[in-house]
């Protein structure tokens, strides 16, 4: 393993791709990863080292004939697709996701398109097949890990750094070809296949336009088939869907933090974290790092109370069985999970943005809603504090247990709670309540920044669309009579607002305030100067870490350039690039800009630095603010790339406006 609204039409050029349907992975929330391959016969120790992974062909510089090896060796007799698929079921997970193909590129099914799979080992049974019929008959839902990049393969580019075979004849195109041909293999052999994983995209030999092709690709085969962003390099990030113009594409189904949990869930899109019971995808007989149960079951939880989806990891072992720590931890989630299953199928994310003592998981039935309070620390005197749930409960009780009671104080609410939890990991209790959950959070504001020139949008939130927002800007608490917030407010000198819900005439939650001031902006060049269109240019090559002193070195090519982005489906690598001239601003404005690079990239503005993005890193984007009055304004920007995907891209937002890249008719030199 290395290194999302998603529905998108892949460039303009290209047909709308129609999303699958959703439902039955989020109502399942729960699946099982399954890293199996020749690594598991090595077992993690190469040499006098024991620390490897499903990546010991490349971390340990095997050559491939010698890993071909392997293939001899690979015969797992106790492999037992039936037993594999009741553990999970078992565990409480809905879906199995297992590597047809790591990047080691030996398949564990019979694909005509080559010879190095499970058919040329002593065993010869195709594990596809078996895991797909062993998942429809006990009611899971079979799903596919496959690697776009092949270590084995003669036609897949780059060549491990270690390698010593020539890539004198290598064709990258014939080895997609050959990927498609195993893809659709995957998606006609098997039957209906719920998820296509893909992994191993990020190496720059995997354009934009493959990955694009391959999910089309996918669609035509199996168009119920859901696809995950790591099709594609065209992403930022494993987890981040949201796209920007110097990427102009978004792809796939659903984001992929792996062996993390965003902090706070990733609104507005699907994701899924993918995440180790130990510290190796593949078997390791000499783990010992292992997570316990009560990590993982809280995981879980924390993982669906923020709208996400959980894929824990299993690495079999050599004989085809799961490690006993597995199996043991696997089953300690199933036993909580047959108390406390309902909590966790088909629930969405939390209304609460945090309660002190856990987690919570929610379901909306018609004129009702339920609330599950995952309970990881539970209070000594017996009384759960649910703060500032507005809403009558109908039926409160403990799952697996009895009923409780329930008592409001002002805001909150009091649950009675026994002395003891029923379980260590969490003790889930439901809460039936009327209506769509009304919490009274404090309300959020949200700009731009703090600082402005001529004025600044401000947007506010609240915990609950029941309530209203009353605000002021002289710097007192607001009342009943306040204003009431209706859309996003223009403020255009300097102020304190105060913000706070109201449910009719009474305020509901605390106080949320921002000051805002109105600056001086960085004055513009005064001078009469003679330019003409465009910024100047100057290339260089060199192979950096980090940003050089550009000054002290000799420019290999010097012109002229309309734009502030690079980006070439055949990447230039080891080149640098200084764009210098000047930004002609039409309005005095505090202005954002967003310099989006791989690898590292500074800007300067009137010779002050704004945003420093360098370094070695895949794509990322850093953001800089300035106030700065109408006219022209020096502006320079350093860039470079060492390997792999190349990416710059400058743009800018006006007063919190949308950010649009800066226009050619506004650089000048």
């Amino acid at each position: 393993m290395i290194p999302i609204l998603i529905a998108l039409s892949v460039s303009s050029n290209s047909p709308t791709i129609q999303k699958p349907d959703m439902s039955w992975w989020r109502e399942a929330r729960f699946g099982l990863f399954i890293h199996w391959g020749l690594y598991a016969i090595p077992a993690g120790k190469w040499g006098d080292k024991t620390h490897y992974g499903e990546w010991i062909m490349d971390s340990a510089n095997i050559p491939i004939p010698t890993y071909e090896t392997f293939v001899s060796q690979f015969n797992p007799v106790n492999f037992n697709a039936d037993e594999w698929v009741s553990i999970a079921k078992n565990a409480g997970m809905r879906y199995i996701v297992i590597t047809t193909k790591h990047h080691d590129g030996f398949a564990l099914f019979d694909s005509k398109h080559s010879d190095y799979d499970v058919m040329a080992t002593p065993f010869k049974r195709d594990i596809m097949l078996e895991i797909a019929d062993a998942s429809r008959r006990q009611g899971l839902v079979p799903c596919w890990y496959h690697s776009i990049m092949d270590w084995h393969h003669p036609d897949y580019l780059p060549r491990r750094a270690w390698e010593t075979r020539s890539a004198e004849g290598a064709d990258f195109d014939r080895y997609v070809s050959y990927l498609k041909g195993q893809v659709e293999e995957l998606l006609t052999n098997y039957g209906e296949v719920g998820v296509m994983w893909f992994d191993g995209e990020w190496e720059n030999t995997w354009l934009p336009k493959y990955g694009a092709d391959l999910l089309q690709h996918c669609r035509k085969l199996s168009p119920k088939t859901i696809v995950n962003n790591r099709v594609s390099q065209v992403r930022v990030g494993m987890e981040d869907a949201i796209g920007n113009s110097a990427l102009q594409q978004v792809v796939g189904d659903f984001g992929t933090p792996e062996q993390h949990i965003p902090a706070t869930g990733l609104p507005g899109q699907d994701w899924e974290t993918c995440m180790t019971i130990g510290d190796h995808w593949g078997y390791n007989a000499y783990e010992t790092n292992w997570k316990s149960s009560t990590i993982l079951i809280r995981n879980l939880i924390d993982i669906v109370s923020k709208g996400g989806n959980y894929l824990l990891n299993v690495g079999p072992r050599q004989d085809g069985t799961f490690p006993p720590e597995c199996i043991e931890r696997l089953r300690d989630i199933g036993m909580w999970m047959k108390v406390n299953s309902e909590a966790i199928y088909g629930t969405n994310a939390s209304p609460f943005e945090s309660l002190p003592w856990g987690r919570c998981t929610a379901k909306s039935q018609g004129n009702e809603s339920t609330l599950f309070l995952h309970v990881f620390d539970w209070p000594q005197d017996g009384r759960l504090v649910v703060p500032g749930l507005a809403n009558d409960v109908a039926t409160a009780r403990i799952l697996g247990g009895a009923s409780t009671r329930v008592q409001r104080v002002e805001s909150n609410l009091i649950i009675e709670l026994p002395h003891s939890p029923l379980h260590e990991a969490a003790t889930v209790i439901e809460l039936v309540i009327d209506g769509e959950p009304i919490v009274y959070g404090t309300p959020k504001i949200a700009s731009p920044g703090t600082d402005f020139v001529t004025s600044i949008p401000v947007s506010i939130a609240a915990s609950s669309e029941k309530l209203d927002i009353r605000f002021t800007l002289d710097g007192t608490y607001p009342t009943a009579a306040s204003a009431q917030y209706k859309g996003p407010i223009s403020i255009h000198a300097d102020c304190t607002l105060k913000v706070a819900a109201f449910e009719g005439d009474k305020r509901v939650s605390d106080i949320a305030e921002k000051r805002f001031k109105n600056v001086q902006p960085w004055p513009a060049i005064r001078e009469q100067l003679d330019l003409r269109q465009g910024l100047s240019l100057r290339i260089y090559t060199g192979n950096w870490n980090q940003l050089p002193d550009f000054e002290s070195l000799t420019p290999m090519v010097t012109t002229t350039t309309s734009h502030i982005s690079y980006k070439d489906e055949a990447p230039e690598e080891f080149v640098g690039r200084v764009y210098e001239g000047y930004l002609r601003l039409e309005q005095s404005a505090l202005v954002e800009f967003a310099l989006t690079s791989d690898d590292g990239s500074r800007l300067w503005i009137d010779g002050r630095l704004v945003v420093d993005n360098d370094g070695l890193h895949s794509i990322v984007t850093k953001v800089g603010r300035v106030p700065v009055e109408r006219g022209l304004h020096k502006i320079r920007v350093e860039w470079f790339n060492k390997t792999g995907a190349a990416v710059l891209e400058l743009t800018m937002s006006i007063d919190g406006q949308p950010h649009k890249q800066v226009p050619a008719s506004s650089l000048l030199q």
